[in-house]
């Protein structure tokens, strides 16, 4: 979590507690005491925050990356305000002991918002004004420096290109007007030039042409050095598999799949599988019946998969294409607008209710709640041969949900399956129980905006 998302958090959190506050003194013209206020009403005041919190993130008002105008924070602010009302309303109908007070929840509500939208825009200009960004100097000036620091410039203020350093046998195809030192004589010099805070190194061939010893200097006087994969990784969520050797594999700080995280997913993925079954099973007759009459053929979809070490599965879900749709192709990927799909299909796709069935592969084990995709064994032997680490992915157990689900739309192409494996690679390398829970909420995001179904 960066620094920006934590500070809004932090400053969300104190809005919620004024708000609730100043509610108590206009609605019963009396301050609270402390004691009562922090203790005696703090499950409610917990309560009343994490709706709020929750609200707000499903409304990506603490996506940092999005370049939010005043008037678009009001209208988020505003609307996650009046889900949290209705959020409130129901949890204090099921459990009143939570109930803040008669009057209380639209005063305090309608303080939050005015408080919510002044502090995000108040942030925002401290960020342009005192300049937030972090100067980074790549060094090198070939293909990779070029990518690096594109990714820099579009990087949404967070940091800002210092210049690029020349090294010998590195090709030149970054800007000319951005290189800062041709030569790379004195690169803790240039550093302190530019004011840089990070160095990428970012050099092609590499062997002989790193100064160790400028680096090491930079190092010791607090300016961070990392190499342009680990870079890529912190900025964009994924591995830059093009410049990733086995040794880098080896000795990266990550992948660390422990008995004791293995141990907790699989009790999380249990107790998750059964609680989904339980809540949804009154839909799956309504959905078989909506399946039957949408096209003929049987409710469930079952079809082989890839899982845990390569073992193969099979997976169900309920049929949203004509029973027929592989029989003169084989197997193919789904596409945009695919005719196959049934016009119950479609909706069942988008609102990802067709993958419900799967609760019971995980309850089975051949699945985890959260992993990488399940892919079909024909994708996967031609995939393993034509992209570099693709079977890395088949150390954790596939999921029904994931970190490439989330961050890139369906893959239906060689292309598109090298983008998801960068994700893929990058969950495993990252495994834990804090980011499963980041792509759990994110995943009631795309449901609830219909991200990525097809």
């Amino acid at each position: 979590m960066s620094i920006q998302i934590l500070t809004l958090l932090t400053g969300d959190i104190v809005c919620a507690m004024v708000a609730l506050y100043v509610s108590y003194f206009l609605r019963i013209d009396t301050l609270p005491t402390a004691h009562v206020f922090f203790f005696l009403d703090g499950l409610k005041l917990m309560a009343f925050t994490a709706v709020l919190l929750f609200t707000s993130y499903l409304m990506e008002l603490y996506d940092t990356q999005k370049k939010l105008k005043k008037r678009e924070v009001l209208v988020r602010s505003i609307v996650a305000a009046l889900s949290s009302f209705i959020l409130l309303s129901s949890l204090y109908y099921l459990l009143p002991s939570l109930m803040i007070g008669r009057g209380l929840l639209l005063i305090s509500l309608a303080c939050f918002n005015v408080l919510q939208w002044t502090w995000h825009i108040t942030h925002k200009c401290s960020i342009d004004f005192t300049g937030g960004a972090r100067r980074v100097l790549v060094v090198g000036t070939g293909p990779l420096a070029n990518l690096i620091g594109g990714l820099i410039t579009t990087s949404n203020h967070s940091h800002v290109l210092a210049g690029y350093v020349g090294c010998p046998r590195d090709s030149v195809v970054v800007p000319n007007e951005h290189i800062v030192d041709g030569g790379g004589i004195d690169i803790s010099e240039t550093a302190r030039r530019e004011h840089a805070e990070k160095i990428v190194i970012s050099i092609t061939e590499r062997r002989g042409s790193i100064p160790l010893k400028d680096l090491m200097h930079c190092k010791f006087s607090g300016i961070d050095v990392f190499d342009a994969p680990t870079f890529y990784e912190q900025l964009t969520g994924k591995l830059l598999l093009e410049n990733i050797t086995p040794g880098w594999f080896v000795f990266s700080n990550g992948f660390k799949l422990t008995h004791t995280i293995r141990f907790c997913k699989k009790i999380i993925d249990k107790i998750l599988a059964t609680i989904g079954l339980i809540i949804t099973f009154p839909l799956f007759p309504l959905i078989a019946v909506a399946v039957k009459i949408s096209s003929p053929g049987p409710v469930f979809f079952k079809q082989v998969r890839t899982g845990l070490h390569e073992k193969q599965f099979l997976l169900y879900k309920f049929r949203t294409m004509r029973s027929d749709a592989e029989a003169g192709t084989g197997a193919v990927w789904a596409q945009d607008n695919d005719p196959r799909v049934t016009s119950i299909g479609k909706f069942l796709r988008k609102s990802r209710l067709d993958e419900l069935p799967q609760l019971y592969n995980v309850l089975k084990g051949d699945m985890s709640f959260i992993g990488p995709r399940p892919e079909r064994p024909e994708f996967v032997e031609t995939l393993k041969q034509q992209i570099p680490y693709y079977s890395h992915r088949h150390f954790v157990k596939p999921g029904i949900t994931g970190w490439a689900q989330i961050k890139y739309p369906y893959g239906a192409s060689v292309e598109d399956a090298v983008e998801k494996l960068r994700y893929d690679l990058y969950y495993i390398k990252n495994l834990s129980i804090t980011l499963d829970l980041l792509i759990f909420f994110e995943t009631i995001k795309v449901i609830l905006f219909s991200r990525g179904g097809r």
